[in-house]
């Protein structure tokens, strides 16, 4: 299965994936393509550091959001990508990408959906939200992506258990660690192997 990868940072879940492949823990899927919103993501290195080809493709360069979208699916469709995995990116994604991509593209999501989700809850804010909420149990989601924020189908979930004290910073590490990085190759190889 060819899987295209959108990323807008720093690539830590892409890393989990490139990993897992490269050490035959996910079978039947290679990384066709990495896109970037953002030309100085550090995920575009790592995509290159294995061979991965590697691009920018920022809204700011089109004339409006629509030009990019359609960019950006034509740019997933050359690479013959059958997956579009969501790994910190930052950017809407559009009805037209969805209808492009049926029930083929997921996203990663640092909370328990649907807890700590929707619009403006996306990296640090989430942790935040959930330490200022006080709840003891928080975790990441792998869900399809809809028209909506957060909203699809979920495919699997990961809790963790939120030690007193903690900051958010931390948590979003402990979170990454125990639930982002094994979750989102698992949910990749269940759909590469078609049990989805």
């Amino acid at each position: 299965m060819k899987i295209g990868i959108l990323v807008s940072g720093g690539g830590t879940n892409l890393q989990a994936i490139i990993d897992s492949v490269e050490a035959g823990r996910l079978t039947n899927a290679s990384i066709e393509v990495v896109i970037s919103n953002n030309k100085g993501a550090y995920a575009l290195e790592r995509a290159k550091k294995h061979g991965i080809p590697a691009e920018c493709l920022s809204p700011a360069d089109f004339p409006d959001r629509s030009a990019f979208h359609q960019a950006l699916i034509r740019r997933l469709q050359d690479y013959d990508v059958e997956l579009v995995v969501l790994a910190g990116y930052l950017v809407n994604i559009s009805p037209e990408m969805v209808a492009a991509f049926p029930r083929r593209i997921i996203n990663i999501h640092p909370s328990l959906i649907p807890s700590f989700c929707g619009k403006g809850y996306y990296g640090l804010k989430v942790h935040e939200a959930a330490l200022e909420r006080g709840v003891k149990v928080t975790g990441a989601t792998v869900h399809f992506v809809d028209e909506g924020t957060d909203s699809g189908p979920i495919i699997m979930q990961k809790a963790v258990e939120i030690p007193d004290g903690i900051s958010a910073k931390d948590l979003q590490l402990k979170v990454m660690q125990e639930a982002e990085w094994v979750l989102l190759p698992a949910a990749i190889q269940k759909i590469a192997d078609g049990l989805l």
